[in-house]
């Protein structure tokens, strides 16, 4: 079966929590700076991240960041709707969601929580699937909407 570039993000998004599981970790919202801009490679480099290209397309560009827990995936956006789309969808996945404008973060919630220190933005967080333990109760908190 060959992917689709709509079924690669989400395949890699889900990729990736499968590799971080669900994490705890605190908030961390002292000290967070202006929400960055750039492309993905000024925002990888605002993150410390050299990243390993996924997907590079005219509407999404998606790489994989970090080693080990701390692994994310970095993802920048043509238009604010495709952004808020790829979200919503992804959101059904679970895991931790770190939003700028037209960029998202997504992997364990200390490592976007952290990563929050250097790239601002606000934290979303998916749908949380079972309550089993280590994992950490929530909901998500946004009603995303295009526009």
């Amino acid at each position: 079966m060959r992917l689709t570039r709509p079924m690669l993000a989400p395949a890699a998004l889900a990729a990736v929590l499968a590799l971080t599981g669900c994490g705890a970790g605190e908030d961390g919202g002292a000290g967070v700076p202006a929400t960055a801009t750039g492309s993905l490679e000024h925002l990888a480099a605002e993150a410390e991240c050299t990243p390993n290209m996924q997907t590079d397309a005219d509407t999404i560009r998606q790489a994989l960041c970090g080693k080990g827990d701390g692994k994310y995936v970095l993802a920048t956006f043509s238009t604010d709707r495709g952004q808020r789309e790829w979200i919503n969808t992804a959101k059904d996945y679970g895991g931790y969601y770190l939003v700028g404008r037209k960029w998202v973060a997504v992997g364990h919630q200390d490592v976007v929580a952290d990563l929050r220190g250097r790239l601002g933005g606000s934290l979303e967080q998916g749908v949380q699937h079972g309550g089993g333990a280590g994992h950490s109760a929530g909901h998500g908190e946004h009603a995303g909407h295009s526009g």
